[in-house]
């Protein structure tokens, strides 16, 4: 399963409550995939993927103005009317050493070491009361982990602040 083969976030649609949602949101992401290749490339962290109101709802946190500006450059090269995407990229210049160096800061996080049976999901609920936040723990932890779907028992994973809190 890739990265971006899930919903996630709050405010995730769900398929009962809109039957199509799955299939739109494929068609999107597919319509989309340079700009989500590019926000890979850019090391924006993503909060939120999903379907809302029709659109592809994309919501992340970038490590300088011109990984923001470099995202939007590619929603333009796809459709320069917006009318199907909605991106809410904010700015944190104090994420941008980690994203550099190919890892997260540490800064209000704290580890987790982890068990068997554990899953970004799982751990995330643990954190968080979530588990559809499992993305931030592995945007925060990309350094050592490849796939979400595959983390390891003895990891140290960063587990980022909860903003919520």
């Amino acid at each position: 399963m890739g990265l971006f083969d899930k919903m996630f976030g709050r405010g995730a649609t769900k398929a009962q409550e809109q039957p199509n949602a799955p299939q739109q949101f494929d068609q999107l992401k597919q319509k989309y995939q340079t700009v989500l290749n590019s926000i890979d490339q850019q090391h924006i962290q993503l909060q939120n993927l999903h379907v809302q109101d029709n659109k592809l709802f994309v919501r992340g946190i970038a490590p300088s103005e011109d990984a923001k500006n470099a995202i939007w450059d590619q929603i333009k090269l796809v459709n320069p009317s917006y009318d199907d995407i909605n991106a809410e990229i904010s700015v944190d210049e104090s994420r941008a050493q980690g994203a550099t160096a190919g890892g997260s800061s540490t800064q209000g996080g704290k580890t987790y070491t982890v068990k068997a049976g554990d899953t970004l999901s799982k751990i995330s609920k643990q954190q968080y009361g979530d588990s559809d936040e499992f993305m931030r723990i592995y945007y925060a932890n990309r350094d050592q982990i490849n796939d979400p779907d595959m983390i390891k028992v003895g990891q140290q994973l960063i587990i980022p602040p909860d903003d919520n809190a």
